[in-house]
Order: C-alpha cells, then structure tokens, then sequence
C-alpha cells in the first residue's frame, strides 16, 4: 500500500501516520481489514493504520481541517464502508468512530454525528448554532472527551442517594472520568470483570460460573450498564482539563458506540 499521500494528509493536521501491515499474523480486531489507533514513541504520539487482510482496503479522506487539526477517514472493505473522524481534542490524538447511519461527508459533519438524541434536543430548545454547536462549552452542554453534561435546571437529589468522587466509564478498558457527585438511576445489572468489560447478566453469570469453576477467580464487580447518571462538582480525567458543573447535570455518551468499531461499548457505571 503506497500510504505517501495518507501521511501527507496527516501531516496537514499536524499528525504523524505509520502503517503496519499484518496481514501474517491471527488477530483479533474490531472492524474489517484495518485497525486505527494511537501509538507513542519517543517522538510522542501518532496514529497507527493496521492492516490485516489479504486484499487491500480502499481508504479516503473525505474533508481535511488543518487549522482545527481534524480529518475525515473512509474506509471501503469488502463492499462496507467505515468512517473515521480523527483529530486532536485538548492534549491528545484520537480516533473516533462514525455511526455508519450517519450521512457525513465533512469534518463538522462528523462531529455533528456523534451528539446523541438528548444533545441535539438541547441544542434546539437552546437555540444553539454556528461555530458553538460543536463546541467544547454552550449554553446546551458542556463536553469532557466522550461525554457531553447537560444541565437540568431546577434538577435536586436527596443527598442520601448522592455519591462521591464516582468514576464514569465505557465498556472499552480506557480511563474513567471522576465526577466529585454522582446520582444514578435505572440501567441494567451486570457482572463486569477483565474478559467481560461491557458486562453479562444474572443469567450469564451464572452460566459462565458453571461451565468454568475458574471464572469465580477474575475479580467480577458488579455495575450498572446504561444507566441514567447525573453529575455536579469537579469531573476530572488526566487526558482532559477538569470542569466544574454548578448544578445537576445529565450525563450522556457520545454515539460512536453505534459504530461498527465501537458497537460493543457499553456506559458501565
């Protein structure tokens, strides 16, 4: 794969690409022939394109940002497309995956996918719009990473129910986010451990401990998948500059787990 004019695309945002082709070697990836991910060296952090298969996948980029340091990735494999929004968010590169519904041809497009539902309805009734739509902070959210907060006027807790210094996490084995107060209602139980990052229920649990003696073994916790989360205070992360939440705000996941690439992460908390 001739990738000189890719790095030069990369290069334009101010990023660094390397390619590696392993297509010998078993592995397990998340998405078709190709694997994008952040890597770090000496010279700090660059993106990292893995290939896997025999045949070749087509990529394209759709739309190139230099002064925001954002691109748009297509990938074409085996008659299926994925799309990539790659860029530079406070201190780091990252990679994010496009929901595959979504019409997008444009960096800002991009972005504009991955706001879910409960974002772009606040966004209308806040008359949100132009350059503040994506962001970091307006007057319909406020954005740490994956996470969009959206404050629920006139919201209160018993503080009995009230948490503190609680992590906010995806099923993917990344970072948590540290809310200084968390409530949390609804979701779904699960048993998370290692092999299980999103978590299984009762039942599998159950299954799991009897088809493997071993497994009471892997340090299970147990969690609540999706549920809804309202945070106040600090909410810190070391990839992110900490934000102070005055008031109770709603806690939202950003929708690149509707992507092929990311559709088995779960919000466990």
């Amino acid at each position: 794969m001739d990738t000189t004019w890719l790095t030069q695309k990369f290069e334009r945002i101010g990023a660094r690409l390397k390619v590696v082709d392993q297509s010998h070697q078993r592995v397990i990836r998340s998405f078709g022939a190709l694997q994008l991910d952040i890597s770090e060296d000496r010279r700090g952090e660059y993106f990292e394109v893995r290939t896997f298969a025999a045949s070749e996948p087509i990529i394209e980029v759709l739309d190139v940002q230099p002064v925001d340091r954002h691109l748009l990735l297509l990938v074409r494999d085996d008659n299926e497309k994925s799309k990539f929004l790659c860029g530079h968010d406070e201190r780091h590169w990252f990679v994010a995956g496009i929901p595959e519904a979504a019409p997008v041809g444009t960096v800002r497009q991009a972005k504009e996918s991955l706001q879910p539902q409960e974002v772009r309805r606040a966004v209308a009734r806040h008359g949100v719009s132009g350059k503040f739509l994506n962001s970091r902070k307006n007057s319909a959210f406020i954005r740490q990473g994956e996470w969009f907060f959206l404050p629920m006027t006139g919201y209160s807790v018993s503080e009995s129910l009230v948490l503190k210094n609680e992590p906010l996490r995806r099923g993917n084995g990344g970072k948590p986010h540290w809310a200084e107060f968390c409530y949390r209602t609804g979701g779904e139980t699960v048993h998370v451990c290692a092999r299980h990052p999103n978590g299984v229920t009762e039942n599998q649990y159950k299954v799991i401990l009897s088809d493997n003696p071993n497994a009471r073994t892997w340090a299970w916790r147990t969690m609540r998948r999706n549920p809804v989360v309202f945070v106040k205070g600090r909410v810190r992360h070391a990839d992110h500059a900490t934000i102070t939440l005055h008031g109770w705000h709603q806690v939202v996941m950003n929708t690149e787990n509707e992507s092929k690439a990311m559709r088995n992460v779960a919000f466990l908390d």
